[in-house]
């Protein structure tokens, strides 16, 4: 990944666009989670219902401060990491991330491509994996644009993380383990 082909990615996110860009386990789509147009575009291309809710990840828990009301330290002392939370949304948080939950999903990634892709946009990013409802998710740049043709933005090149699985899902309120690693 180039710095060039970075700023790209970033740009389309900042314009509305969305991009595939590597994760821990997989490529992963994305927009900015303030942006309604931006993902329910998102969702349509997925064929996933909004009810379901989105995660957000970012290079940093400031990134995700507009939409998490609180940390706790149980999720902090595993970012920046492979743990996706489901903490108490911050009152403004829209609608189309959280669906019909009470929780948002937020990580802060320790993936360098995804964490050097919120820092150049200057945002948490919408991060869902790059397939469409019920298909498997797509591990390369190539799998992703068989899935998608030119229906995505921007493909940011790269290599996904060593995860065999998605990351782990735990609520950061009862302790719940809603996805295991």
């Amino acid at each position: 990944m180039s710095t060039s082909e970075l700023a790209q990615a970033a740009n389309v996110l900042q314009q509305g666009g969305i991009v595939a860009y590597p994760t821990e386990s997989c490529f992963g789509l994305g927009c900015d989670p303030a942006n309604e147009s931006a993902v329910l575009r998102l969702l349509r291309l997925k064929e996933r219902d909004i009810k379901t809710g989105l995660i957000l990840i970012a290079a940093t828990v400031e990134q995700l401060s507009p939409y998490a009301a609180t940390f706790p330290r149980k999720a902090l002392v595993t970012w920046p990491g492979p743990y996706t939370w489901l903490l108490e949304p911050t009152p403004s948080a829209p609608a189309w991330i959280t669906g019909n939950h009470d929780r948002i999903a937020v990580r802060v990634t320790s993936h360098p491509q995804a964490a050097a892709l919120c820092r150049q946009a200057g945002m948490a990013v919408v991060s869902t994996s790059a397939n469409r409802a019920g298909q498997p998710s797509a591990k390369s740049h190539d799998e992703v644009s068989r899935c998608f043709g030119n229906e995505i933005d921007y493909v940011l090149p790269g290599e996904i993380g060593s995860l065999e699985r998605p990351t782990p899902i735990t609520d950061g309120v009862t302790g719940e383990i809603i996805r295991p690693g």
